[in-house]
């Protein structure tokens, strides 16, 4: 005996995904809603467990590239690098050296997040363990594990 037909559990699955969407902003579980919804009409049609399957992985695949090549850009601000500190978004960036509360080392911050930072070896004015002085106006040059290798920039503030 069946509780709940497959097209309704697939509507739910569907109704999860959308609303997980909400919370992420990729796009990436709107797709997959949209290719669960595609599977909730196959099994609405009387299809057994595999064709509903196979249309899932079809619209799986069909659907999620063309979310994140096509209508995903459509909602991202012009001009914005995305990647995590430290693949290379942020390289030959300007920042302000500013100091951690608790423990005064000097970093930068980049999106809100905190990077200790220190000189490049190649930096002529400051020798490569020396920490930058708070205010000091730096060129993002790399990241060495989490650690903000800079250049000095400019004049402080």
């Amino acid at each position: 005996m069946e509780f709940i037909s497959a097209g309704y559990l697939w509507l739910t699955v569907a109704l999860l995904l959308a609303l997980a969407e909400l919370m992420t902003g990729s796009m990436v579980l709107l797709a997959l809603a949209i290719a669960v919804l595609l599977a909730a009409g196959v099994a609405a049609l009387g299809a057994p467990l595999v064709w509903q399957l196979i249309a899932l992985g079809v619209a799986s695949a069909v659907c999620v590239p063309l979310m994140i090549k096509v209508i995903r850009p459509w909602f991202s601000p012009a001009g914005v690098k995305y990647g995590v500190a430290g693949t290379g978004a942020q390289h030959g960036q300007r920042f302000y050296i500013v100091r951690r509360d608790y423990d005064g080392a000097s970093g930068i911050k980049i999106k809100g997040d905190f990077f200790r930072a220190q000189y490049v070896e190649e930096d002529v004015d400051a020798g490569p363990h020396d920490a930058p002085a708070e205010g000091t106006q730096v060129v993002l040059d790399h990241f060495d594990g989490t650690l903000a290798r800079v250049s000095k920039q400019g004049n402080s503030p």
